[in-house]
């Protein structure tokens, strides 16, 4: 239960999904095994004692002690292997060596039933913190399989769904309609069009040609595409994330380093205490006897292992990122939920962060009072375009006109569509096309700052439509809730200063910056830190990687979030849903909560105890309570976070 370094960790996997699987089957097959020597100690302690109660007349003290060795040995023997190995590296005084000091000293001096309660508690106590560690890793776990775990490559002729870990670079893998490309490549397909707002912080969608670089975390938007792969599935957004995870309890908080240093001068003072407890009284007390001090200071030594202390508290913390992972927020270590306390400023990003980062039409300007007919029309033209914005447009529009009403249909690249349609020369477009063609439009039209599309009926200018990005459902709810915990939202966008005004406006935000390259935003952020504010910044892009580092906890949007963003993240959100920032809040309040609770818990019992034992009026089975009882409180505490509502 106290062992540290072989419990609290994550198991490291060198190939995540392949292993996931077996390693489950695995581990229920075994937790017969985990249990078994609890069990058969426990059946027999529970003999002996019967026995001692109820037919001591027919054991002698041999036939005893050989009886209790028996039922200590399954429990005890691990202990004491990890005591001797903790003395060979040199590291004597630990809660190993309490243990089993405790434990022997207790056989010398016939308090057998103790000796085995001690070590059979200690063991049961291991298997709760066990379940309480699986549990929590089977969140992270399922927060991983969202993950893409499969791709579609071709071999022999064949298109295979393969693990990405087995695709070798220089394969070719497709990439459908919808899907996240897994692996960085080179594009083989004529044209595709990709959403790469995780990539370049804008929302703008790219269209790629042949030969172009594609990265992992795009997401294809049109037609099936085949990529080349490049780059090894070890090198990808997938395989970083698992590594952090693998890590994430390596980055202890202050608290549990605190502790760990306590632990290290402690135990060592309690073990000169408990030496003088047996011997310094014979030199003051008349009718000292030997036995009973020893008594005292082997229940002094129980009582003093710090379990308690070195288990609950990592575990509160892990408990902490297990819950975290079952909301979809990966803390990449403790540390981070310490900080996330305190976090009094939260700085985002517009795009990708605030809104969708995909287009939705958001106004429609036609003149005359034929505006139906004309945007059917216009949504049958833009129905022969792949690009997002046509996308947009149909989707608005959802026309009835017939395929066969489009004749002479031409696209003119960067400019727009034209094509004839029932008699009428239709033209959708940027202002360009209407400047190619040298068609009259308002000059008003220039000073807007969203997406326009215009429209020309005839070679006359009718009206346009305006095509934005779109608020997160849950944008708006969260920044309220954020500034019910009486945090600062702040806004820095590298968009135009109409966009963000508007953006923020709608939010209600504390404060807005548009207009900002990557090295404005730091200075910003660096304002913000100079005024003695604790900040959180959370962002997407690359652009956003210089502001994450910089922050007191960076925050990613990882489910379209850029490799650097991620990786230079303090905390990821996997469903880019910005309401987890609040959760992640909370999350990070109840976590020191526990922990607070479990060092208040296991400090104040030991100290009660410790005077209770020095003074004999506390015997060994008060000092397995003080010990084992408090330290199976302190982890079904630190278990609780994981059912707690958030």
């Amino acid at each position: 239960m106290c062992d540290q370094h072989s419990t609290i960790h994550p198991h490291e996997h060198s190939d995540h999904e392949e292993h996931n699987h077996t390693e489950h089957n695995h581990s229920e097959n075994n937790d017969w095994q985990e249990y078994f020597p609890a069990i058969v100690s426990g059946l027999l302690l529970l003999i002996g004692i019967l026995l001692d109660n109820y037919h001591a007349q027919f054991f002698n003290q041999e036939i005893r002690l050989i009886g209790y060795l028996i039922a200590y040995l399954p429990v005890g023997f691990p202990v004491l292997k990890s005591a001797f190995n903790s003395i060979k590296r040199g590291d004597i005084f630990n809660e190993f060596f309490l243990m089993g000091l405790a434990t022997i000293g207790a056989f010398g001096i016939s308090e057998y039933p103790e000796g085995v309660a001690v070590m059979l508690f200690y063991t049961i106590g291991e298997l709760f913190q066990g379940a309480a560690v699986k549990r929590a890793k089977g969140s992270i776990k399922a927060l991983l399989d969202v993950r893409p775990d499969k791709v579609s490559v071709k071999r022999d002729g064949k298109i295979l769904v393969v693990n990405p870990a087995k695709v070798t670079i220089g394969e070719i893998i497709q990439v459908k309609s919808g899907e996240k490309v897994a692996l960085d490549g080179i594009q083989m397909t004529e044209f595709a069009t990709y959403n790469t707002a995780a990539l370049t912080g804008e929302s703008m969608p790219e269209t790629k040609q042949k030969g172009e670089m594609i990265l992992a975390g795009m997401i294809n938007l049109d037609t099936l595409t085949e990529i080349q792969v490049n780059t090894a599935f070890k090198d990808t957004k997938l395989s970083k994330i698992l590594e952090m995870v693998q890590n994430a309890t390596a980055r202890k908080s202050q608290t549990q380093l605190f502790i760990s240093k306590f632990a290290k001068i402690y135990t060592p003072i309690v073990f000169a205490l408990a030496v003088l407890i047996s011997l310094l009284p014979y030199f003051f007390i008349e009718n000292y006897l030997f036995q009973d001090w020893l008594y005292r200071a082997l229940v002094f030594l129980v009582i003093s292992c710090p379990c308690a202390l070195v288990v609950s508290i990592p575990l509160g913390y892990f408990g902490g990122i297990g819950a975290a992972s079952h909301h979809g927020i990966l803390f990449k270590g403790a540390n981070f939920l310490d900080v996330m306390t305190k976090v009094n400023v939260v700085v985002m990003d517009k795009t990708g962060t605030l809104t969708k980062g995909n287009f939705k039409v958001q106004q429609v300007e036609i003149a005359g009072n034929e505006e139906k007919k004309i945007l059917e029309k216009v949504a049958l033209l833009e129905s022969k375009s792949s690009h997002p914005v046509a996308k947009a447009i149909v989707d608005y529009v959802k026309h009835t006109l017939s395929e066969n009403a489009l004749s002479e249909f031409k696209e003119i690249s960067g400019h727009g569509l034209i094509g004839k349609i029932l008699g009428d020369e239709v033209m959708a477009g940027n202002l360009k096309l209407l400047k190619k063609y040298q068609i009259p439009y308002p000059t008003a039209l220039e000073e807007i700052e969203e997406t326009i599309v215009v429209i020309a009926i005839n070679k006359v200018f009718i009206g346009y439509i305006l095509i934005a990005d779109e608020i997160k459902m849950d944008a708006k709810q969260a920044i309220e809730n954020l500034q019910k915990l009486n945090i600062k939202t702040v806004m820095l966008s590298g968009d135009k200063n109409a966009v963000v005004a508007k953006v923020a406006k709608t939010l209600n935000m504390s404060d807005a910056f548009a207009e900002l390259l990557p090295e404005y935003k730091v200075q910003h952020l660096q304002t913000l830190k100079d005024q003695h504010f604790t900040v959180a910044f959370v962002g997407d892009g690359i652009n956003d990687a210089p502001v994450i580092a910089l922050s007191d906890v960076g925050i990613a949007m990882g489910g379209m979030g850029a490799d650097a963003s991620i990786e230079t993240a303090d905390v990821v959100i996997q469903n880019d849903q910005p309401s987890k920032i609040v959760t992640a809040i909370h999350i990070a309040k109840a976590t020191k909560m526990i922990v607070w609770q479990n060092i208040s818990l296991a400090f104040g019992v030991k100290v009660l105890v410790l005077i209770l034992g020095a003074g004999g009026l506390a015997n060994m089975w008060e000092a397995v309570f003080a010990d084992v009882g408090v330290a199976l409180l302190a982890i079904l505490n630190a278990v609780r976070i994981q059912r707690m509502k958030f």
